[in-house]
């Protein structure tokens, strides 16, 4: 990757935390997935294999116990899940002298886009690792191939029914908002996660409450728009949906790209600890890199050109497949 040749040292210790803290404030609005997973720091010596873990429950204790003898002690256990640690990043060639200060348009914008593409760049990841889990229910039909039909409250209530069955804990906790690594709690319940295309269909289900009737409850990100049962649901336009992948369009309408095969959306359903993600924010975890024009290096030896550039590094993986059920249907046609 281009930018790992080039150092922060053309900016002071002071504007390159500005730079930095505005490329991750303009991440945060649309982060999603990675404030919901269970979460871990990049660790300072950057072992391209990051361990996510999760206790293993006790066996209930149904034997009862013998006056004056000592039960068996009980071991805690753990079970891990390896996942490689990867580094991703991007850069832009400018022309203009960046300014050695936080007031400066160029560097302003470039670490503003940059905080976005940060964002949108590992969203896009988290929803690969998780929307491909294996504990999937269909609108209709036993495939993607077959799906022509937009959801239905027993879909929801279907894949709470398999969440509850494997014990699956509802969520407690999220990434908090600031720029600083950290966590924060909100009130239980699992979380439903889907393209923004399909938020008429859920709206309209039997039960449904919007966030703007939640009276002292908040939403636990902004992109929540509300809740039905125990469920609350969240989109992003991030969240695409695979184009003329369902079955052919019914009497009753539903969107199709192509006109001739419905477009299959995903909803995620999970729990606590369904998941895991190296999110942006902590120490060492987003770096913005800038070389000011003016600096004569190889290949560019009149000093003609400079950049602005961002790296992060970013892992994720499904922890327990039976905690995270995948919900496949189609989008009603307004």
């Amino acid at each position: 990757m281009a930018t790992t040749k080039y150092t922060d040292g053309d900016i002071s210790p002071r504007t390159k935390v500005y730079a930095e803290a505005k490329m991750l404030a303009h991440a945060e609005p649309v982060l999603v997935l990675n404030k919901l997973g269970q979460t871990k720091p990049v660790p300072q010596n950057k072992s391209q294999t990051i361990k996510f873990r999760r206790p293993k429950p006790f066996a209930p204790a149904t034997t009862p116990l013998t006056e004056g003898v000592r039960p068996e002690s009980q071991k805690m256990a753990y079970e891990d899940v390896e996942v490689q640690l990867k580094q991703y990043g991007s850069w832009v060639e400018i022309t203009d002298v960046i300014q050695d200060t936080h007031e400066d348009q160029v560097l302003s914008d470039t670490t503003m886009l940059s905080g976005e593409q940060a964002a949108e760049t590992t969203e896009l990841l988290a929803w690969g690792a998780i929307s491909g889990g294996t504990n999937v229910i269909f609108a209709n039909g036993t495939s993607s191939n077959d799906v022509n039909t937009a959801v239905k409250l027993e879909h929801i209530r279907a894949a709470v029914r398999k969440l509850q069955r494997n014990r699956a804990k509802k969520k407690t906790s999220i990434l908090d908002g600031s720029i600083k690594y950290g966590t924060k709690p909100i009130e239980a319940a699992y979380i439903a996660v889907c393209h923004t295309d399909l938020e008429a269909d859920i709206r309209s289900l039997p039960g449904f409450t919007p966030v703007a009737e939640y009276g002292s409850r908040q939403p636990i990100v902004p992109q929540e728009f509300g809740t039905i049962e125990n469920v609350r649901f969240i989109t992003s336009p991030l969240f695409a949906p695979e184009i003329n992948k369902g079955g052919t369009p019914t009497a009753t309408k539903v969107l199709s790209t192509a006109g001739s095969k419905a477009d299959v959306y995903k909803i995620a359903v999970f729990g606590q600890d369904a998941y895991a993600t190296c999110p942006l924010k902590g120490k060492d975890a987003a770096q913005i890199l800038v070389r000011n024009p003016g600096k004569a290096e190889k290949g560019d030896e009149l000093g003609q050109t400079g950049s602005v550039g961002w790296k992060t590094w970013w892992a994720g993986k499904i922890l327990n497949d039976a905690w995270l059920v995948r919900v496949e249907v189609a989008a009603s046609s307004l």
